[in-house]
């Protein structure tokens, strides 16, 4: 439980904080470059910005939730263990169990989602790096420059009326020489793989809740059997 505390603090803070950062990074980029009219992405911004009260929420939730199963994994492996030769297993406690084993198996399958949804905009940053690749390779002479576009609106991001909506050439390289860009698409990386550790932490969570829950119930067994 501790290993896995430790974990799901470090992915939470890796995945919240960059993500965060990141997403003020690709709004600067869509308004400088993409969508210079404010009507036009105004959807846009207001989904960022929920998703930044969003991620609000999730550090406080995980810190919380995180000192809880760390206390409950403490309680029930001392349970398991008999630290305390006076220890019965309860109805309740065996609830209680049982209700985190739920709960964390439940957040891992959102958190798989979570990590599946993170890799998005790393495979959309890297698109766009890419193209920024072959603009500087030396087969990039031999065709126009010009032609090497990147447009965003064909992932949807904002509608197809935004001007200018695509970038070419050279100024789709100076986009890419740009901070927000470089910053934004290093950290999306680190934000999937924040999710990724929070996802392994709430695996070994489920592992070891469901062992100890396991490990309560057939002692409850064992002290009925005994009553008889």
């Amino acid at each position: 439980s501790l290993v896995a505390t430790i974990l799901c603090f470090c992915g939470v803070a890796l995945f919240c904080g960059c993500g965060h950062v990141a997403l003020t990074g690709t709004l600067t980029i869509l308004e400088n470059h993409f969508s210079k009219i404010t009507a036009d992405h105004a959807m846009l911004t207001d989904i960022i910005q929920l998703m930044q009260y969003v991620i609000y929420g999730i550090a406080s939730f995980f810190f919380l939730y995180g000192i809880i199963l760390l206390a409950e994994g403490f309680y029930t492996t001392s349970a398991v263990k008999e630290l305390h030769s006076e220890f019965k297993t309860t109805v309740c406690g065996r609830c209680i169990s049982g209700m985190f084993v739920f709960l964390t198996y439940i957040l891992g399958i959102a958190w798989l989602g979570v990590f599946g949804f993170s890799a998005v905009p790393v495979f959309l940053f890297y698109n766009m790096w890419s193209t920024c690749t072959a603009l500087r390779s030396p087969m990039a002479n031999l065709t126009s420059i010009d032609s090497i576009c990147v447009d965003v609106r064909q992932y949807g991001i904002i509608p197809w009326n935004a001007t200018p909506g695509k970038a070419c050439g050279s100024t789709l390289g100076d986009i890419c020489n740009t901070s927000e860009f470089y910053l934004s698409y290093h950290l999306y990386i680190v934000a999937c793989a924040g999710a990724g550790a929070t996802v392994i932490a709430l695996l070994i969570y489920m592992m070891a809740t469901t062992y100890n829950f396991a490990v309560l119930k057939f002692k409850s067994r064992e002290d009925c059997c005994t009553k008889f």
